[in-house]
């Protein structure tokens, strides 16, 4: 297991008002918090474009593909208002990611 952590970028088209988006991902804040092996999630919105999502740094590789497997990604991308989702990992690299103030 790598200490430096695997980041997961999950991108995705809404078809709701802003505030509905919103409200409806506020109760998952905390059942994502509890996932095994999450240090921490950024959640992102461009309203502009309709187009929301999230980075997170997991402790590693098996831990995102566990999360990615699980119920609570299951509930999103079966969601009917959220389409058009892009998911990819990326290693990090710790050295320079350090210099620029990087959470790792």
């Amino acid at each position: 297991m790598s200490t430096n952590g695997r980041i997961l970028q999950i991108n995705f088209k809404y078809g709701v008002p802003r505030a509905d988006y919103e409200a409806a991902i506020a109760g998952l804040a905390q059942p994502i918090a509890d996932v095994p092996g999450l240090r921490w999630k950024v959640w992102i919105l461009n309203e502009a474009e309709s187009e929301a999502g999230g980075h997170y740094l997991f402790d590693s590789a098996a831990a995102v593909d566990a999360y990615l497997k699980g119920p609570i990604v299951a509930g999103i991308v079966a969601h009917p208002a959220l389409r058009a989702f892009s998911v990819k990992q990326f290693d990090v690299l710790p050295n320079v990611t350090l210099v620029t103030r990087g959470p790792v």
